[in-house]
């Protein structure tokens, strides 16, 4: 897939000109080239620097060596296409040497939400056998506090050879540091040049070795701190925004128990000069709020109280929305004297946010396949922003369904994802059709009825 073209998207200071580097000779190696490390690879290629991205995924590599991207994000299809062509930008499989090493690859939690580091180690076992004396290691990914640490005891026993900054402080031969990225899909690569970046090396030398790095292509400050507090920052970050979106998830229920719009509740309450209620959803998705404030939980259980209780209530909303969906389709059935199977049920959005192709820890994507496992071949899914559906749906009888299709068809309207097509033309509801709106963009006017 390409990302638009639309070049408003791209930073104001940047152009799809391959600039001449900085740091003539300078290699750096980016080891996974997802959402964040292929954006990352391709901005500072476009600054005239030799980067060699590492995936283990074949098919992203033969996708990013013929000048296209396996991802969407604006712009990105073009600053890769020019940094392949200038032969600046480069992958493969396996790790090559490298001046700088950025590790930004996955960081999930296990069942038990447990932080699972096995990408990070597997990535640091990866690259120990090229580095060299005077090298940088940069840890992007979101890790709980002391992943840096263990990164550098994994590549100080791969490697006897050489000193890290645990064993030989400012005189190590290898400088750590972490740097986590704070980019918003749909806008990285405006935001990977403009948005301050928190430096947190494992000495002061590693810190500023990674500050000059960065200065690169980062015109927003450069701020130093140590590599743990560096790890909480971004954690604090996502959490601070899960628990705000935990409020607006409980006050919705709240306003359903007791028969009040949420939605004109908090736009009354918002009036106040010192209130800012975000808007309630389905739930919280994505790589990063859905999962970063699990980290904090998992290291201090018994002090990320008020943390650990907004993962409960954000993680149970989506519980909430198909409970809804199970008393819409018992109410038509019992009205039309049919079966809960002959009732269809339209999804509109499966995407963690609004106009991405993301599926990360959507909600959306988890209520639709529990409500497929109810309902079989009766549940359609409109996402405008993939071509196919992910296959658990596609083997659950799910159908990826035009817009007017599904709302031609559908007795059931839940909106979970408020893409620009759903919110530039609200469509008139016909009689006897129920909507669900989860984001609060089609709940007022037209005929039929809204749970």
């Amino acid at each position: 897939m390409h990302g638009s073209t639309d070049h408003a998207h791209f930073p104001k200071d940047q152009t799809h000109v391959i600039r001449k580097a900085s740091n003539p000779g300078k290699r750096i190696s980016v080891i996974g080239l997802g959402y964040i490390g292929l954006p990352t690879a391709a901005v500072f290629a476009s600054r005239g620097i030799t980067v060699i991205g590492v995936d283990v995924n074949q098919m992203a590599v033969d996708t990013i060596n013929r000048g296209e991207i396996h991802i969407v994000e604006p712009d990105l299809d073009m600053l890769v296409q020019a940094a392949t062509h200038e032969g600046l930008l480069r992958a493969t499989t396996v790790p090559e040497p490298a001046d700088a090493f950025l590790i930004a690859v996955p960081t999930p939690f296990m069942d038990d939400h447990v932080p699972d580091l096995s990408y990070i180690e597997s990535a640091s076992k990866a690259i120990a056998p090229v580095l060299k004396a005077g090298d940088l290691v940069v840890l992007e990914s979101t890790s709980p506090v002391g992943a840096t640490d263990q990164m550098a005891a994994w590549l100080a026993e791969a490697r006897p050879d050489l000193t890290f900054p645990q064993q030989a402080g400012e005189q190590s031969d290898i400088r750590i540091a972490h740097c986590p990225e704070r980019v918003l899909p749909g806008h990285v690569l405006r935001e990977l040049v403009e948005n301050d970046r928190v430096i947190g090396g494992m000495t002061p030398r590693c810190s500023q070795a990674a500050c000059e790095l960065y200065q690169t292509f980062v015109v927003g400050e450069c701020v130093v701190t140590d590599a743990r507090t560096a790890e909480m920052c971004k954690l604090t970050e996502n959490a601070f925004r899960d628990v705000n979106i935990a409020f607006a998830n409980e006050l919705s229920l709240i306003c359903d128990k007791l028969g009040i719009s949420v939605w004109d509740l908090i736009k009354l309450a918002n009036r106040h000069p010192r209130v800012n209620i975000l808007q309630p959803g389905p739930g919280v998705g994505g790589h990063c709020i859905a999962v970063d404030p699990w980290f904090i939980v998992s290291r201090t259980p018994e002090q990320a109280q008020l943390i650990h209780t907004a993962r409960r209530v954000n993680d149970s909303k989506p519980v909430w929305v198909i409970d809804q969906v199970r008393k819409a389709v018992a109410a038509i059935a019992t009205e039309r004297k049919c079966a809960a199977s002959d009732v269809v049920v339209a999804a509109f959005g499966l995407a963690f946010k609004p106009d991405i192709d993301d599926l990360r820890e959507s909600p959306a994507l988890r209520i639709v396949a529990d409500i497929a496992g109810e309902f079989a071949a009766q549940v359609l899914a409109v996402e405008p922003n993939i071509e196919a559906l992910p296959a658990k749906l596609a083997a659950a009888g799910v159908s990826l369904t035009a817009t007017q299709d599904a709302l031609d068809r559908a007795d059931i309207w839940l909106m979970l994802v408020d893409h620009k097509p759903f919110r530039t033309t609200p469509p008139p509801r016909r009689a006897g059709v129920r909507l669900i709106d989860c984001r609060g963009i089609w709940d007022r006017g037209g005929a039929g009825d809204t749970v």
